[in-house]
């Protein structure tokens, strides 16, 4: 039985807003695909094009891609980026709506990353719109 996760409102290509529940976070890792898309799988080493929502949980909103109005372009699956981000992106479709429920572990650990907001030790809720990948 997984956690109890945030409820997301918008579709894929919208900014979405997230209803969290009163519930403590999963310790682990939670991916929760919220439309399915029709695109080519997400391997390790592809470099992914997404829109993004990041959010402590219960906390504020610490950096979306959509009110800059760009998707951004990384190397997935490599450790470019969080390991939450790389472990429930990789596999995943082109075209999809994936919310990640990221602990700490799996994110910015005990440091946090105090300019952003985020505290050591916080849980990162994401709703990633996968735009594209490449090889």
């Amino acid at each position: 039985m997984s956690a109890a996760l945030p409820e997301v409102s918008g579709s894929f290509g919208e900014k979405p807003t997230l209803a969290f529940p009163d519930t403590t976070p999963s310790a682990e890792l939670e991916v929760l695909v919220l439309s399915r898309g029709a695109g080519e799988l997400v391997e390790a080493g592809d470099d992914i094009e997404v829109n993004y929502l990041g959010q402590s949980w219960q906390g504020g909103v610490f950096d979306n891609s959509y009110d800059r109005g760009s998707s951004i372009t990384f190397p997935i699956g490599v450790g470019a980026v969080i390991a939450g981000w790389d472990e429930g992106l990789v596999g995943q479709q082109v075209g999809s709506r994936v919310l990640l429920s990221i602990p700490s572990h799996l994110g910015y650990g005990d440091r946090g990353v105090p300019q952003a907001g985020i505290k050591g030790g916080d849980t990162l809720v994401f709703v990633v719109d996968i735009v594209g990948t490449s090889r």
